[in-house]
């Protein structure tokens, strides 16, 4: 919990991210291990339904990664969607956690 504090703190200390951005941090924060969610999920839970490209988008620019799992983050058909890292990694990222899509 302590962790969880301190990454939720400099996520909302960081003034070089916008209001939208923190928000998906924050959302993506609270994606359990071993679970996924989609970027429509992550967008409906900021609040801006259809908006879940530019969710992407934040999470490929992701400075807290992997303390903010946007590696848990697919797309809606259950496909991997973007990382940038590359697919390979996400996809290890996953089954590391139990998850095989």
């Amino acid at each position: 919990m302590r962790r969880r504090h301190k990454i939720l703190s400099a996520i909302l200390s960081n003034k070089w991210l916008s209001e939208f951005e923190k928000k998906v941090y924050i959302a993506t924060l609270d994606i359990p291990k071993g679970q996924t969610r989609t970027y429509k999920w992550v967008a409906e839970r900021v609040g801006r339904p259809k908006s879940f490209r530019a969710v992407g988008n934040s999470l490929n620019k992701n400075p807290y990664s992997p303390d903010v799992p946007c590696h848990r983050v697919i797309r809606s058909d259950g496909s991997l969607g973007g990382f940038a890292r590359g697919s390979a990694v996400k996809r290890r990222l996953l089954r590391l956690e139990g998850i095989d899509l």
